[in-house]
C-alpha cells in the first residue's frame, strides 16, 4: 500500500524499537512521515553474533517493515556498512529531512545518532523514564532494588490498595525456592512456524532457526498467551529451579519481546494482574512475575544510565583470567551442570536467569574471569541481550566487577547450591560435596579459593564475614588452594 503525500520527517526504527504504539512512532503519520529501518554491517559482522539471535533480530524488523507497508507507511529497509551510513542513504533519496527517533538503547548509539544530528523523543517502551529514574536514584544511599520496586508498584497502581500490597506482603520470594520437582510433567512448548521472510532472513545468514521464537507481533501476544495459560501459576515456586530433562520450565520466554518491541510492558503486567483477579494463578506467582518486569527490568535499564558510561570497564576485584574455553563450546567440560547450561545456548541462545547467574555467572566470577571479557560474551549470546540488559547485570551483579555499587555480595555459591538447586549432580563425574581430591566439584573448590583470595576485602562485608570466617574451619586450606589451580589449568585446557 502506498502512502500518501510526500514525508517530510524520516522516522529512524531502531531494530528494538518495534512497536507502533510506542517511541517515535507514537505520533507517526504515514502522509507525512518516512520510516528508515538499517541494517548495518556492523550490527551482522562485528562482532562474533550467536546466529539464532541474529535471525531473531533481523526477521523481526523485516515483519515489522511488512507490517509498516500494510499500514500505509513509505518504509525504507537499508542495508548499510553502519547506522549512519543508511541514514544518509535514505537522506540522499528523500531530502535533507529533519530525522527522528527514540532514545536510543546504548551510549554509543546515543552519541553517534545525536552527532549526526538526529532529533529523540522520550523513549517510553519502558515503563520509567530515564528522567524519572534519574530523580529516584538521586535520593539513594545504596540502589536497593527492592526500594524502586515498592515504589513502581505505588507509582503504577499495580498490585496495590491504598498504597499497601496485596495479600499484606511486598515480596514472595521466600515461598519461591524450590527445588525443581520429581515425577512432574512440564507443558509443552509453543513452537513457532516459519513463513518466507524467516526463510530469506535464514538463507542470508547460513543459519537454521530453531521454532522457539517467533519473529512477528501476532507469534510474540501467542507466547503471552500461552504462558498466562499454562505457566504463569507454576512460575513461582520454580523460577529458580533448574531441571535436566527440561530447558524453560514455566518461565515466560517473554524477554526478547519486550526487549525489541514486539512486546510492551505494560500490556504484559496488564494480562498477567487480570489473569489473577480471574483466579488463574496464585498473589505468589503473579507477584514474581510482575517484580521481575516493573522491579527488575526497570531497575536495570535505569541504573544503565544512571551510572554512565565509563561503568562497564570496572573490575575491582582485578580479575584477567582469559574467557574459559567451555564458553564457546560446551565440549569443553567435564561439569554437568556447565556442559548442559551451555549446550543450551548454543540451542537457543537462551537460558533462564538462574543458569545465567548461579552457574555461568558464578564460574566466571569464582575463576577469576575477565568481566569485560565474560561480558562481551554474554552479550554475543543470549536473544534478549542488550547493552542496558548487560552492563549491569554481569559488571555489578554477576562479576561484582563494581566491588559492590549494585549488589551488597557476589554471587558466589559453591556445589551445595547446585545440588539442591539444580538436577545436574546426580549424573556428574564431580561431587559437589567435595572440595579436594580429582572427583571434587569444581565450583566448589573455587567458592573456598575465591573467598581466600579475596577474604580481606570480603570480611568486611557484613554480608559476606561469616563466609569468609568459615575459612577458619578448613583444615586442608592449602591442599584446596593447590586443587584450585589444577581446576583451573584444567578449565583453561577445556579438560574439566
Amino acid at each position: 500500500m502506498a502512502a500518501a503525500g510526500k514525508p517530510t520527517r524520516l522516522l529512524y526504527i531502531a531494530h528494538d524499537h518495534l512497536n507502533f504504539d510506542h517511541g517515535v512512532l507514537k505520533t507517526a503519520d504515514p502522509n507525512t512521515d518516512a520510516l528508515v529501518l538499517v541494517e548495518s554491517q556492523r550490527m551482522i559482522a562485528g562482532r562474533p553474533w550467536h546466529k539464532e539471535r541474529l535471525f531473531f533480530l533481523l526477521s523481526s524488523a523485516r515483519h515489522f517493515v511488512a507490517e509498516a507497508e500494510a499500514r500505509g507507511f513509505t518504509v525504507r529497509y537499508i542495508q548499510a556498512p553502519t547506522t549512519i551510513d543508511g541514514l544518509k542513504a535514505a537522506r540522499a533519496e528523500f531530502g535533507d529531512l529533519p530525522i527522528q527517533c527514540a532514545e536510543p538503547s546504548s551510549f554509543r548509539q546515543y552519541q553517534h545518532l545525536k552527532d549526526f544530528g538526529v532529533e529523540f523523543v522520550e523513549n517510553d517502551l519502558f515503563l520509567t523514564t530515564r528522567r524519572l529514574f534519574d530523580l529516584w536514584a538521586q535520593k539513594q544511599k545504596s540502589f536497593v532494588m527492592e526500594n524502586f520496586y515498592r515504589a513502581q508498584r505505588v507509582r503504577l497502581g499495580i498490585l496495590v490498595n491504598n498504597g499497601e500490597p496485596e495479600g499484606g506482603r511486598w515480596n514472595y520470594d521466600a515461598e519461591n525456592r524450590l527445588p525443581p520437582p520429581k515425577n512432574y510433567t512440564w507443558p509443552a512448548y509453543l513452537t513457532h512456524e516459519r513463513d518466507a521472510i524467516d526463510a530469506a532472513v535464514a538463507a542470508q545468514l547460513g543459519h537454521e532457526p530453531t521454532d522457539a521464537w517467533a519473529t512477528t507481533r501476532v507469534g510474540a501476544q501467542r507466547q503471552l498467551a500461552n504462558f498466562i495459560d499454562h505457566h504463569l501459576a507454576g512460575f513461582g515456586p520454580y523460577e529458580d529451579a533448574v531441571a535436566a530433562d527440561n530447558w524453560a520450565l514455566h518461565h515466560s520466554l517473554l524477554s526478547p519481546y519486550l526487549n525489541n518491541g514486539l512486546l510492551h510492558a505494560s500490556e504484559v503486567v496488564s494480562a498477567v494482574v487480570d489473569a489473577y483477579r480471574a483466579g488463574k494463578a496464585p498473589i505468589e506467582s503473579v507477584e514474581a512475575f510482575v517484580r521481575q518486569v516493573i522491579g527488575w527490568r526497570e531497575y536495570i535499564n535505569g541504573m544503565y544510565w544512571f551510572l554512565g558510561e565509563d561503568y562497564r570497564n570496572l573490575n575491582r576485584l582485578n580479575a584477567d583470567r582469559k574467557l574459559l574455553p567451555l564458553f564457546n563450546d560446551s565440549s569443553k567440560t567435564q561439569m554437568n551442570c556447565v556442559r548442559s547450561v551451555v549446550a543450551d545456548v548454543e540451542a537457543r541462545a537462551w537460558t533462564h536467569h538462574i543458569p545465567r547467574l548461579m552457574i555461568l555467572s558464578n564460574l566466571a566470577l569464582v575463576a577469576g574471569t575477565n568481566p569485560q571479557q565474560f561480558l562481551d560474551w554474554m552479550r554475543e549470546q543470549f536473544i534478549d541481550a542488550a547493552e542496558w540488559v548487560m552492563v549491569p547485570n554481569i559488571i555489578g551483579m554477576a562479576t561484582h566487577a563494581d566491588g559492590g555499587l549494585l549488589m551488597t555480595k557476589p554471587y558466589a555459591a559453591g556445589g551445595a547450591y547446585l545440588s539442591r538447586m539444580t538436577q545436574h549432580c546426580k549424573a556428574c563425574f564431580y561431587d559437589p560435596k567435595k572440595r579436594v581430591g580429582t572427583d571434587a566439584c569444581p565450583f566448589t573448590t573455587l567458592y573456598w579459593d575465591f573467598l581466600e583470595r579475596h577474604k580481606d576485602t570480603f570480611v568486611k562485608n557484613h554480608r559476606m564475614s561469616q563466609q569468609v570466617f568459615g575459612l577458619k574451619r578448613l583444615s586442608d586450606l592449602p591442599e584446596l588452594q593447590e586443587r584450585a589451580q589444577e581446576v583451573l589449568a584444567g578449565l583453561e585446557a577445556g579438560t574439566i
